[in-house]
């Protein structure tokens, strides 16, 4: 007893090197949720606790960080995947959000022990090239979790991974190769830091979080194709100021000079992502070769490749119609139910919300929200839209999603119709609510929306519509959410 209370040994079940390999095996096989929480847990404590040398601190840091990958990537796969509720989605979201909020800053802690040449904080050096690496990747992996979300993201994260690509090539180990975690493959703190700059020049604002996914390990395949410099060269595309807490940006002038700035070029990438086409287009599969962590079809990777082509390519893609900028307001209800109310005239079935108008187009517009009540907004939202002063309504869908603050969002409509029709149709002897975004001409194709389950290959949908009958055979189903089902169907009668 007199010894333990003598004892220098740290008060913490990782101090004692047997209890410290059965709980990170342990965390390896428990339900990823609980391993997450768990690894959160305990990396806090490790920080807060004395007693350790600084080697040995950050040795069971990078030991529990390598343990906990597992769960963390297998939490991140059903978070992209799974069919959840809101509250489901926001428990997944926050505690993968500060898990890595947490690594970054037990990593941060033993780094700036080392800085500050701290008693023993010398030993730590040999396990550099690791932690610069280990920063970088968790740093990253915080800024997918944001946009999961679409933001914002704070510029303290720019800044923090700037400083630690900047630290590496300082101690000329920013290029040094390393394996992060066993099996992952080679990297360096330099390909961390670039892989960060390319996520952010792809504009994730208008994809899934499926999709999202999809294209950090499409950023990570095709990273090598990217030419990473310190120099000023016409074939730069994008540029960024490691010292600055800000992202990249577009070469659209030279930046004001200084030994902080970094350049890429995306230029061969884009020859990359339009060769793997090819190969996808005469093979009819994605190679099997091709790490996306999950089986993806085609369909699912295509346009997002389309999409990394087009943000990566030298010239910014241009807008289909010319936008103006505007200040109104706009009454807004969304989902298939909601909207088939509106249009039917019942309004107290619903409260609209009041969105803000920037700028309109021909095919859309752009507009502010309040996300307290409106966190329901996601890519693919179905939403009818009622201009200010106006009597219709309109019927768009959310293309593009970020969040300027926790409180306020950017979202950018795609006007899918400017004079649907509410309809109750009957499919196979089930009465569904629908809205039916064209007018029917017989022999000719229109798109309708329903709610997911309503839609079925091979059965008709009949309905009565200006007094006429009209019966509709889907076609193809175009888009969908977990709610709502937008298909194309053929108009075979209308009587």
């Amino acid at each position: 007893m007199l010894g333990s209370l003598f004892s220098s040994k740290p008060d913490h079940p990782l101090a004692d090197a047997k209890e410290a390999r059965r709980i990170f095996t342990a965390l390896q096989s428990r339900e990823p949720a609980t391993a997450i929480d768990e690894a959160t847990a305990l990396l806090e404590s490790l920080v807060g606790v004395e007693g350790f040398k600084p080697e040995q601190r950050l040795g069971l840091i990078l030991q529990l960080d390598e343990a906990a990958i597992v769960p963390a990537r297998r939490l991140g796969r059903e978070y992209v995947s799974a069919r959840l509720t809101r509250p489901q989605e926001q428990a997944l979201w926050l505690a993968n959000r500060d898990y890595w909020a947490t690594l970054i800053a037990a990593l941060e802690d033993n780094l700036r022990r080392f800085d500050a040449n701290e008693k023993g904080a010398e030993a730590i050096k040999p396990t550099l090239p690791l932690l610069y690496g280990r920063l970088l990747h968790a740093a990253r992996q915080r800024l997918k979790w944001e946009q999961f979300r679409y933001g914002p993201v704070d510029g303290a994260l720019w800044q923090l991974m700037g400083r630690i690509y900047l630290a590496a090539a300082g101690t000329r180990l920013a290029e040094r190769e390393l394996e992060l975690y066993s099996g992952s493959g080679s990297t360096t703190a330099a390909g961390e830091y670039l892989k960060a700059l390319v996520f952010h020049a792809s504009s994730m604002d208008n994809l899934l979080p499926v999709e999202i996914e999809l294209a950090e390990h499409l950023i990570a395949h095709f990273l090598p194709h990217f030419v990473f410099t310190a120099e000023v060269r016409p074939d730069n595309v994008y540029w960024a100021d490691a010292a600055k807490p800000l992202p990249p940006a577009r070469l659209a002038r030279p930046p004001e000079i200084s030994s902080t700035l970094r350049f890429f070029n995306s230029i061969p990438a884009v020859e990359a992502i339009e060769q793997l086409r090819g190969v996808i287009g005469r093979d009819g599969r994605v190679p099997p070769e091709l790490n996306l962590g999950g089986q993806y079809a085609i369909e699912a990777v295509l346009p997002v490749l389309d999409h990394l082509a087009m943000c990566w390519a030298p010239t910014p893609p241009m807008r289909k119609d010319a936008r103006h900028r505007v200040k109104s307001r706009l009454a807004v209800v969304h989902g298939v139910a909601e909207i088939h109310h509106q249009l039917q005239g019942h309004s107290e079935f619903g409260e609209s919300e009041s969105w803000v108008v920037d700028d309109v187009s021909l095919g859309g517009m752009g507009a502010k929200v309040a996300l307290g009540a409106s966190d329901w907004v996601r890519i693919g939202s179905l939403i009818g839209l009622q201009p200010d002063g106006g009597g219709n309504w309109l019927v768009g869908m959310v293309r593009r999603f970020s969040r300027d603050s926790n409180a306020v969002g950017s979202v950018g409509i795609e006007t899918l119709s400017k004079s649907p029709r509410a309809i109750v149709a009957d499919a196979g002897g089930l009465q569904t609510e629908g809205i039916l975004l064209d007018a029917p001409q017989q022999g000719e194709s229109v798109r309708v929306a329903l709610p997911a389950d309503s839609w079925e290959e091979g059965v008709s949908l009949l309905f009565a519509l200006d007094g006429a009958r009209v019966r509709l055979f889907p076609e193809a189903e175009l888009e969908r959410s977990s709610d709502m089902v937008l298909g194309r169907c053929f108009v075979q009668s209308i009587e």
